[in-house]
């Protein structure tokens, strides 16, 4: 194909609803580009093999410049999914939408209409979800969000252990209130991953109006006269161009899309001379406002076979398998990140300030280590309003290289004292008699009493990416928001920007579930324009 009406770049969450969506309408053509892979390794659709996809071959991996204050000696690594489906077929599953309060913070930075009563219409509209239909939820949409079905007994230890340390029980996170501990929903249906890729393409991949192309790398946005035309890609070694009729969608993620606008001439003068990029428009907010959630990761031994750990030894493995076979059931069909918490580091703020998860396991996620003896489990925590703000660059001119990715971690010294308090607690709760009856150690950070400064190094040298880059073409109306409420990009015709490089803040929480939104609300204000 030379030329479609629209044509989407990147097939991860966003890029799946538009697609699915834009296809609806039988009179326009859609191409769907995806440098990854189809989504067909099995491993991507069961649950528990999560620990397979955290860290497996459907994973871009690129290199992130950590600050002075970070006291890193090792370059640190970021990895994002390369896979049709992007990060919702490798990631854990987790559905938080964030809180009300965020997306007012959106709407004061200029993103009109994307308040919290604007967008939870397209939360709901997505949303098949197995426990809640009310005001705010929905049982009708594509994506299956579903309970756990079998918790596992160390997941309910902890969120008692939270219990006694003073935290509510909290039956649902994606209320409009997110504070306590309790069970997550995940993005699954019936023992099944509900990635956006099934629960958007699948279903739509029949149309004769959809074209899905993976192993397809975008090398730039093709303009004349101020206006997207098309796009230059490489495949199978050739180079190809395919023209808009309509519109460009960049859906490429908050990393690769500002480094698509930079090669294709869209972005800061001086950043695209240096480079010998002619400047087809001076954008200076592309690649800027660049933030994410940094984590921590406690690592305990446990006194006996009490984590999915156990599922390691080939026998256990085997059962387990055999038994989500025949039923759908067991450890397989958990994320094996069943239970979490929001609670509050500095108690200033409004809303909880940090996100627990409890990880029935050690050695799951990539660059977290495993145990001696293999019974471990993992206290992951993030701090998830960051002040800090970073920028992606470029490297070169060569669409082959890797952007520079700066994400300025504790550029902001109020980041670094929130995830050092929000630590302190979550080591207390782990001493709490409801798990510690569990522990035989703690692993990471090592064993024995720790001061706060202590605590404080810690976090400096052992924080790592929690994976949820956003804002780096934020939406609003000043000189450096990089697209309009509609996400049309400032300054050129016919192409706009879906994913979550838009959002001038990120949410509260795993931004999974809001990419969703995004190409819901976005598809609908195309289609009604």
């Amino acid at each position: 194909m030379t030329e479609a009406d629209y044509i989407i770049v990147g097939g991860g969450s966003t890029g799946c609803v538009m697609a699915s969506r834009l296809s609806e309408d039988q009179g326009s053509e859609v191409v769907l580009l995806e440098e990854g892979p189809r989504d067909r390794s099995p491993w991507i659709h069961i649950p528990g093999a999560y620990y397979k996809t955290a860290q497996g071959p459907l994973l871009k991996r690129m290199p992130w410049e950590p600050t002075d204050a970070q006291n890193r000696a090792e370059q640190p690594t970021m990895v994002q999914a390369s896979v049709l489906g992007g990060g919702s077929s490798v990631n854990a599953m987790i559905y938080i939408r964030g809180n009300p309060d965020d997306y007012a913070m959106w709407e004061s930075l200029g993103a009109t209409g994307w308040n919290y009563g604007d967008v939870l219409p397209y939360f709901r509209k997505a949303e098949a979800n197995n426990r809640f239909c009310n005001e705010a939820h929905g049982m009708d949409g594509p994506l299956g969000v579903s309970d756990i079905e079998r918790i596992h007994p160390l997941t309910r230890a902890w969120l008692q252990a939270c219990q006694q340390k003073g935290l509510p029980l909290n039956p649902d996170f994606n209320s409009g209130d997110q504070a306590g501990c309790g069970l997550y929903q995940i993005t699954a249906r019936d023992g099944r991953r509900s990635s956006a890729a099934v629960a958007y393409l699948k279903p739509a991949k029949k149309r004769r109006n959809l074209t899905i192309t993976t192993g397809a790398k975008v090398l730039r946005v093709l303009t004349e006269k101020g206006r997207a035309v098309g796009v230059e890609y490489v495949m199978a070694g050739k180079v190809r161009t395919i023209r808009a009729r309509r519109e460009v969608i960049l859906s490429a993620g908050a990393i690769n899309t500002p480094k698509l606008l930079m090669l294709s001439g869209i972005g800061p003068a001086g950043e695209l001379t240096r480079h010998g990029i002619e400047v087809v428009h001076d954008l200076p907010g592309v690649g800027q406002n660049l933030q994410d959630h940094i984590e921590i990761s406690l690592i305990y031994q446990l006194n006996g076979p009490h984590s999915y750990d156990k599922y390691k030894k080939p026998h256990w493995k085997a059962l387990a398998g055999l038994n989500y076979l025949m039923f759908r059931d067991g450890p397989a069909a958990s994320n094996l990140i069943e239970g979490g918490a929001f609670w509050w580091a500095d108690r200033a703020e409004k809303h909880p300030d940090m996100q627990y998860f409890m990880v029935v396991g050690a050695g799951i996620e990539e660059g977290v280590e495993a145990v001696p003896g293999g019974n471990g489990c993992t206290v992951n925590l993030g701090q998830i309003r960051p002040r800090s703000r970073g920028e992606v660059r470029l490297n070169s001119a060569d669409p082959a290289a890797h952007p520079r990715v700066i994400p300025n971690y504790f550029g902001d010294p109020h980041d670094l004292e929130t995830i050092t308090d929000g630590t302190l607690f979550a080591l207390e709760v782990m001493e709490q008699s409801a798990i510690s009856r569990y522990v035989a150690r703690r692993q990471l950070p090592e064993a024995g009493p720790i001061s706060r400064d202590q605590v404080r190094r810690f976090c400096q040298t052992a924080a790592h990416a929690a994976l949820h880059p956003a804002g780096t073409c934020r939406a609003g109306r000043d000189e450096m928001a990089v697209v309009d409420p509609e996400l049309r990009v400032h300054g050129i015709d016919g192409l706009r920007v879906a994913d979550a490089s838009i959002m001038p803040t990120l949410i509260s929480g795993n931004p999974n579930a809001v990419c969703i939104m995004i190409g819901e609300k976005l598809a609908d204000m195309m289609r009604r324009a």
